[in-house]
């Protein structure tokens, strides 16, 4: 045992009252203070004094039970968003049921601490405070743990004896907390070894969808931490993911995994209400001893083998001697040099309606051997003659495509044993689309013209062919725009399990997507097929996509299900209807801005101007009208708002331009370093301040210029009135982008060389103080690195961080190698709009237009635009 803390400061005693409450109808007994049970006593206080979270105010209390007693330790249960659990009358009335549990020695004497989130309180006039919830409970890692062992707790529990033991400590939370405790307890086992987590946010708010995959890969060495999870049939489907099914998800993984655990699925949404009414008996569970006669660990789901369904084929699958029968042509193994030292087998299949010089729709099959066999699940070749001729297809060429095998090895009995199959089939990126454009359809080209309209140009395969004919279309739906994929391997063989979360937050790409799998699919260390295909369902419904999900229950990992539905399949994937999308926002809460409420349907990036140098610095003033830099002409302009009437303001090349209050434009000229300002009514340039290397810069309302200085990896302040210089901020990977929030109390830096941006605390003296790492920028796969088997891709360390936009709303857009990121006031990632010229950087934005209601970006040599709905 050990001793820690009560608060130095500011405590209050509270002692609730002694006599009864009136139970409801609904109320658990354990939930109603009883006369004949004592009453612990609640101590309240306020923390402020964080270095992990600098700057952070929250308020807690503890509950300590009477029954407690100073010479023997007490258990302890820690629990986040602490005001909802403590109060009396809420939905967990925490001080009530412990003191029933307590008291009838269904629980320990257990010492319960209550502690909210933290808050940046606002130090300029009009700044609003920040919270730091999310940063704190969604964020994987060990800070929070550590913020809880190494600062809070000490202070909290001053003079307490509570257990150092970890299965005498517990920690609880509720949605954002839950998955916060759930992260403290599986990064310090060692301090916590019981989880309470109420519809946790196990989805991609910050990076929790990763936990499945990775409680999977802890079989062999399973942490010791036993876990309760409650969750509503009817919680949260939004940009951050779908709560049902991300908790089905984690207890689907902690059960193949061997863990303790235990799903309650109960009615209702993102509410308590349904936590708490069943929070005595969670306790009861989370509290009691083991029974070693017990092999459920508690899963919900079935885990009795399905029964075996009986292939039939489709009609259409069967061969009609009244229609045109196409061929196939075999060609030579082809030896690739993108997968450098493969050879693979390959042929093509040629309806009899081609025409030689009409371009023709073309598919292209994974495992292009269990496609072509006309005795097996599928039979292609059979199925396309009957629909082409039905005229519920185009004429459409097969590729059949096998994967390689290493070509310094002897052919495998099997193209199923390629070796080279997982690599290329289960790796992200963009290699095997640039495999297939650039190796295989060429050599169909040199026999047959292939349609180049995306629209007439599909995917398909199973298992590890479906996700990589999803990959090639997500990579590339400017070449291809129709997927087919049957008992997918959206999980985590090599980091697909990603793909739910990224579609949930990149703008929707021009896809029509089929899906089919059945509950008698794999669950192995990779992860559950069934839920990851129910979660890329779920994801594509949720952002509009044109997607069909065929469901069975039974069957198993094979082509049975898959083959019956094939050809209405490809009747759906083919069909000539148009696809209006349909949004259901309804479960995205006040502050979840996502981007199906931010981009205008059917309008997307317009040119502004073109043929540039090299575009930079956009700025826009109050009448609306835009201003850019072309940094080789060199000159900066103004384009009229209205008329798009484009005038020369100065022949001078700046990489950041903002307007002061002043109604004067500052720019930078690290070439020069200088800081200057330019009058936009005449050209005139003043030197603001010298010997600085300014990149971009922010304009605060304390009368400071902040600059990033790239190289030097800081910030720096600049007085405007007297052009006095001194560092602001340090310790930034190259620091690029820079903007101040709505309020003005924050500002914002951007990490050109890393993939973070920092948040701090304007302050009234020009200083910035409470540096947190607030908002985490996505990155491109690394093409050059390691696609290690059972491990996520590979990624570029630099996400290439540039310019940066504030909204009216307080949303960040920051540009980068993907596009432009979008994250929320709090630094919750809202998703990314990819950049128009793929091959150009994208170097900055702005908000313009009357309202700021059109984002501008500079793209190498052309700067577009496009309009938001604001809200």
């Amino acid at each position: 045992m050990f001793l820690l803390a009560i608060n130095a400061f500011a405590l209050l005693a509270f002692v609730p009252p002694a006599f009864a409450q009136p139970a409801k109808e609904t109320d658990h007994p354990d939930r109603v203070r009883q006369q004949d049970v004592p009453s612990g006593e609640v101590k309240k206080g306020v923390f402020e004094t964080s270095e992990i979270y600098p700057g952070t105010q929250r308020d807690y209390s503890v509950y300590i039970p009477k029954q407690y007693d100073p010479s023997q330790a007490a258990a302890l249960m820690v629990f986040q968003d602490g005001q909802n659990y403590a109060n009396p009358d809420g939905p967990f009335r925490i001080p009530i049921v412990f003191d029933n549990l307590i008291h009838q020695k269904a629980m320990p004497v257990t010492i319960a601490v209550f502690v909210s989130p933290g808050t940046v309180k606002g130090a300029l006039p009009n700044a609003k405070d920040r919270s730091t919830r999310s940063f704190e409970y969604d964020s994987m890692g060990d800070r929070y743990a550590r913020f809880l062992i190494e600062e809070f707790l000490p202070v909290a529990l001053k003079d307490l004896n509570v257990s150092n033991s970890p299965e005498d400590r517990a920690i609880g939370g509720i949605s954002s907390g839950g998955i916060a405790a759930f992260t403290v307890a599986w990064e310090r086992p060692d301090q916590f070894g019981k989880v309470l987590s109420h519809i946790g946010s196990y989805t991609n708010i910050r990076g929790g969808w990763a936990y499945p995959g990775l409680v999977r890969k802890s079989k062999r060495n399973p942490k010791a931490i036993k876990v309760y999870l409650q969750e509503g049939k009817d919680d949260l489907n939004n940009l951050f993911g779908n709560w049902p099914l991300a908790n089905q998800d984690l207890a689907a993984a902690l059960q193949f995994a061997g863990y303790e655990h235990k799903l309650v699925m109960t009615e209702g949404g993102h509410s308590g209400n349904w936590a708490g009414k069943e929070l005595p008996e969670a306790l009861r569970w989370l509290w009691s001893k083991p029974d070693a006669t017990e092999t459920n660990t508690g899963s919900t789901e079935p885990t009795t083998a399905p029964e075996k369904t009986k292939w039939e084929p489709h009609p259409d699958a069967v061969v009609n001697e009244k229609v045109p029968t196409g061929t196939i042509e075999k060609f030579p193994a082809f030896e690739s040099k993108i997968f450098e030292n493969t050879v693979r087998d390959w042929a093509i299949y040629v309806p009899a309606q081609v025409k030689p010089d009409e371009p023709s729709a073309v598919m292209v099959f994974q495992d292009g051997h269990s496609y072509m066999d006309t005795k097996g699940r599928w039979r292609v070749p059979v199925v396309f003659d009957n629909l082409i001729a039905k005229g519920e297809m185009p004429p459409t060429i097969a590729v059949f495509v096998n994967p390689g095998h290493d070509s310094r090895r002897a052919k495998p009995d099997s193209p199923w044993r390629a070796s080279n199959r997982g690599y290329e089939y289960d790796s992200l990126g963009d290699r095997y689309a640039q495999f297939l454009l650039t190796e295989i359809l060429p050599q169909v080209e040199a026999k047959y013209t292939l349609s180049k309209d995306p629209e007439m140009r599909a995917l398909c395969g199973a298992s590890s062919g479906g996700i990589c004919s999803f990959t090639v279309a997500w990579e590339r739906p400017d070449q291809f725009r129709k997927v087919l994929s049957t008992i997918g391997s959206f999980t985590n063989l090599r980091g697909g399990n990603v793909y739910p979360s990224l579609i949930r937050k990149t703008e929707p790409k021009p896809l029509r997507i089929y899906l089919a799998d059945t509950s008698g699919d794999l669950d192995n260390p990779f992860g559950n097929w069934p839920l990851s295909n129910k979660l890329m369902h779920s994801a594509l419904a949720y952002m509009g996509y044109d997607v069909r999900f065929d469901w069975a229950e039974g069957y198993g990992h094979n082509a049975d299900h898959g083959g019956m539905l094939f050809p209405d399949a490809l009747r759906w994937l083919w069909r000539k209807e148009k696809h209006e999308p349909q949004w259901n926002t309804k479960d995205d809460l006040k502050g979840d801005l996502t981007l199906l409420k931010l981009l205008v349907p059917k309008q997307g990036w317009e040119v502004v101007a073109k043929d540039l140098g090299f575009a930079d610095a956009p700025c826009v003033d109050q009448q609306g009208n835009f201003y850019y830099s072309d940094m080789r002409a060199p000159a900066i302009y103004r384009v009229r708002n209205g008329n798009g009437e484009q005038e020369l303001i100065a022949k001078e090349a700046v990489s950041g331009l903002e307007f002061g209050a002043d109604g004067k434009l500052y720019g930078c000229q690290g070439s020069k370093n200088r800081l200057v300002s330019i009058d936009p009514t005449n050209g005139q340039v003043s030197v603001v301040a010298n010997e600085v290397t300014p990149n971009d810069l922010a304009i605060a309302s304390n009368g400071y210029a902040y600059i990033t200085e790239t190289k030097e990896g800081r910030i720096t302040k600049i007085e405007l009135a007297t052009g006095k210089v001194s560092i602001a901020g340090e310790g930034i990977n190259r620091p690029n982008g820079i903007a101040v929030s709505p309020d003005g109390g924050t500002l914002a830096v951007s990490e050109y060389g890393g993939k973070i941006v920092w948040m701090y605390r304007l302050l009234p003296n020009g200083d910035i103080d409470s540096k947190l790492p607030a908002m985490e920028l996505r990155s491109p796969i690394d093409a050059k690195g390691d696609f290690a088997f059972n491990e996520p891709p590979p990624y570029l360390l630099a996400s290439g961080g540039d310019g940066m936009a504030v909204d009216r709303v307080g949303r960040y857009y920051v540009t980068s190698q993907l596009g432009v990121q979008i994250f929320d006031p709090t630094g919750r990632q809202c998703g990314v709009l990819p950049k128009p010229i793929q091959d150009a950087p994208l170097t900055s934005c702005v908000l313009g237009g009357p309202a700021g209601e059109w984002l501008f970006i500079t793209n190498g040599s052309t700067i577009f635009r496009r309009p938001l709905t604001l809200e």
